[in-house]
């Protein structure tokens, strides 16, 4: 008798525990639980510790923290008929726990195909060359597109990022040489960029070279010119010193050195006549003083 109270009291006591560990749940901050009781919704539940009633509540969890979904390549043709294959990312956060649960029933797998028709018509509405160099563009409108439908989800899709786009194989190849003719392109810019520079160098060069040269020039000329006046100036102090017979003497010895030349034509200057005749006056003074001279001694 006493080991049958005894395995009573044990399945109890299990049955109890079993009970509290259906009835208490603990809710994370990041967490939410929708509650079902006898099927009908009862909202969201959390944070903290929650009590349901076992057998009659029914939970779904539900993470409020900012997840994302890999969307798989998908091909998409552009407005001027190009097929491109896309992969992204989307990045979503439930705002409102309860209509998540009841307005969807798998929103991953809704997110994907909501995606996949999203992307073919906004792609649809671009051209490749836009596809390729406006992704920002493109990632702008895939997220506007689908906050709109996961709107009613409770769901809001905060970011789209586009991973990777992948071109036809003759829309690459093109690429390819289009971007080696940009390439060298740029450089044959560059070069002449560095000729033009090299010659600017050159030239502003020359120039300085040449404004030195004038500058040294000038310079000298300078020099040249005070020594020829500085050479005027002791010509004149000396000549200042001369008297007229000095002179005469001196154009005498230079119609000497004439008189040997082998030419028959001589220009005299005309100061000469008037330095001849003070000479002749000179000597005829002299003379007559010398007579009055002697006379007087007679």
């Amino acid at each position: 008798m006493t080991t049958l109270i005894g395995a009573i009291v044990a399945v109890l006591l299990v049955v109890v525990i079993i009970g509290l560990s259906m009835a208490i749940k603990i809710v994370r901050e990041y967490q939410r639980v929708v509650l079902f009781r006898l099927g009908r919704s009862q909202g969201a539940r959390g944070p903290g510790v929650v009590l349901i009633i076992p057998f009659f509540d029914r939970i779904s969890w539900v993470d409020l923290r900012e997840q994302y979904l890999e969307i798989p390549h998908q091909t998409a043709i552009t407005r001027d008929n190009a097929a491109i294959a896309i992969d992204f990312i989307i990045f979503y956060k439930v705002l409102d726990p309860a209509t998540s649960v009841l307005a969807v029933q798998d929103f991953k797998g809704a997110a994907i195909n909501i995606a996949s028709t999203t992307l073919r018509s906004v792609v649809g509405d671009m051209s490749l060359d836009d596809v390729l160099s406006k992704r920002e563009d493109m990632n702008d409108a895939l997220r506007m597109k689908l906050d709109d439908v996961t709107e009613r989800w409770g769901v809001k899709v905060s970011n789209v990022e586009v991973r990777e786009i992948k071109p036809p194989p003759a829309v690459l190849e093109a690429m390819t040489r289009q971007m080696g003719a940009e390439r060298q392109r740029r450089a044959v810019v560059l070069e002449a960029d560095g000729q033009k520079q090299a010659s600017i160098t050159v030239a502003e060069g020359q120039k300085q070279s040449a404004i030195l040269q004038a500058e040294g020039d000038r310079q000298s000329a300078e020099l040249r010119a005070q020594g020829f006046a500085a050479a005027l100036r002791r010509i004149l102090e000396v000549a200042s010193d001369v008297d007229t017979t000095t002179m005469t003497l001196q154009y005498l010895e230079t119609l000497k050195q004439i008189g040997t030349s082998p030419s028959t034509k001589f220009v005299i200057p005309a100061e000469l006549t008037s330095l001849f005749s003070g000479v002749l006056g000179s000597k005829a003074t002299n003379g007559s003083v010398a007579q009055g001279a002697t006379a007087a001694r007679g």
